[in-house]
């Protein structure tokens, strides 16, 4: 496997040879942002297009560009000359300040994915810690979008968004937790490295696949899909906790659910697919020397974007569910199972029951 250390460690030298440290470090970050984070986001705004005709029998964009891809980029033009309209009323000091923490927290957990070995912005050895950690600002945004807009369908759209997501991080954290009981480690590249003979799906036994489906349902949740979509929901809250924001701020708010989603999905294939580690099967010596000329980061974007499709199958087949419903299925049901698994799992792993 092509350790991709080498060529950022280049880049890195050749720009500090050119400039300062702090400015190279600046320059490397917004190649990262822009590359990175904002073309992975416009991937994603239009597989959800795409993948949501399919599943209505429609075509979805397919007038400006071929097969509607230029669709897109005419939308971000629009998005970016749209006018930011000041709420009268506001408190607007909290008013704009609230996007902006939501997409921080966004890029914050976004830095944490490992794509490839030595292409990871922060690999160390809590970074589970540190994923649930800056994973956790985005409510914060949200709770304030929601009360300093001044709008009661704000308030009450903000107020299920904080309950949902506090809740449903519980489960998430278990799942997650689970995978750390059989790994021993919190480095995410650890977690990666430790799959090179097999994938935790595959050979984590039953506590990995039951972590799995429970960290799919709570993910989904997390980053408000639906059916879990009541913060947002149209035909009670017009447009929820984001009503009264319009021009980029709303960009902001879209901009971040969507890279939530591939941030939840890119977890889950690094520490349930195996991230970039390509697939092997025992005994199968040709066909492991084959699957080893694929480069790590086509396994792991080709993981990512599965699990992707699998959480918008989710949203465009199940119907929304009430505020009752959400909180119910959480308290009773997803988390008295996680934390069974998570029992399970190590009885697993100190009897080494695990494959």
């Amino acid at each position: 496997m092509f350790d991709f250390s080498i060529v950022t460690d280049w880049i890195h030298a050749m720009l500090t040879s050119a400039m300062p440290d702090g400015l190279a470090i600046f320059i490397e970050c917004v190649l990262i942002g822009v590359f990175m984070y904002a073309i992975i986001a416009m991937i994603m705004i239009f597989m959800e297009r795409k993948v949501c005709a399919a599943f209505q029998c429609r075509l979805g964009p397919n007038r400006v560009g071929p097969w509607g891809v230029f669709q897109l980029f005419a939308d971000v033009v629009k998005m970016l000359i749209k006018e930011i309209i000041v709420i009268r009323h506001s408190d607007k000091f909290l008013y704009n300040l609230a996007p902006y923490i939501v997409i921080l927290g966004s890029i914050l957990a976004f830095a944490c994915i490992p794509i490839n070995k030595g292409m990871e912005v922060l690999d160390f050895n809590v970074g589970i810690f540190f994923f649930m950690a800056a994973s956790s600002i985005g409510v914060v945004g949200i709770l304030l979008a929601g009360w300093s807009s001044n709008n009661k369908y704000s308030l009450i759209g903000a107020m299920r968004s904080g309950a949902q997501m506090v809740s449903y991080e519980l489960s998430v954290g278990l799942s997650i937790l689970t995978i750390v009981v059989l790994t021993d480690t919190m480095q995410f590249s650890q977690i990666v490295e430790r799959q090179a003979d097999g994938w935790f799906i595959f050979k984590g036994h039953i506590p990995a696949l039951i972590a799995f489906v429970i960290y799919l349902i709570a993910g989904n949740a997390e980053v408000n899909r639906g059916p879990f979509d009541l913060p947002e929901a149209e035909s009670e809250l017009t447009a929820g906790y984001h009503t009264e924001y319009s021009g980029m701020h709303f960009g902001f708010f879209y901009l971040a659910e969507f890279m939530n989603l591939f941030i939840v999905a890119s977890i889950a294939a690094t520490i349930f697919f195996g991230g970039w580690m390509p697939l092997h099967i025992s005994g199968w010596d040709g066909f492991n020397q084959v699957m080893d000329y694929i480069p790590g980061f086509v396994w792991f974007f080709a993981k990512a974007f599965f699990v992707v499709w699998l959480l918008m199958w989710i949203k465009w087949t199940f119907p929304r569910l009430r505020i009752d419903q959400i909180l119910h299925l959480e308290w009773k049901v997803l988390v008295p199972i996680g934390l069974v698994n998570l029992l399970l799992m190590t009885v697993c792993v100190v009897f080494g029951w695990h494959f």
